[in-house]
């Protein structure tokens, strides 16, 4: 018998597909669904947005732009994963603690900040 008659599977490219083999096999798809995300995660993100939203208001400067950076960092995080790791809080909180004058202008820096346990 030779290769060609004994059969089998090949699998190309399976980059963003969904498939399943064997008689019981299921598959499923969740390309483009957000991740899960808990109470406290949705909170930081509509304040890391709140936040991206009141910096833009402001004269652009190097702390403003390392801030916005960091935050939509964050947000893509957030978005991706469902959750904000440990190495970008400790960012955020390192940037907003060094932007005290921020924290106190915009009311939205100091819910980030609070969010983070500032």
């Amino acid at each position: 018998m030779t290769a060609r008659e004994e059969g089998g599977v090949h699998i190309g490219d399976v980059h963003g597909s969904t498939f399943a083999i064997g008689s019981n096999a299921h598959a499923e798809s969740h390309h483009g669904v957000p991740a899960p995300r808990d109470a406290a995660d949705e909170e930081l993100l509509a304040a890391v947005r709140e936040l991206r939203a009141d910096l833009a208001r402001l004269r652009r400067n190097e702390q403003t732009a390392q801030l916005d950076e960091a935050l939509a960092d964050t947000e893509e995080e957030i978005d991706r994963t469902g959750t904000a790791g440990e190495n970008r809080r400790r960012r955020l909180r390192d940037l907003l603690a060094g932007a005290e004058t921020l924290t106190a202008l915009l009311a939205s820096a100091g819910t980030v900040a609070g969010l983070l346990g500032m």
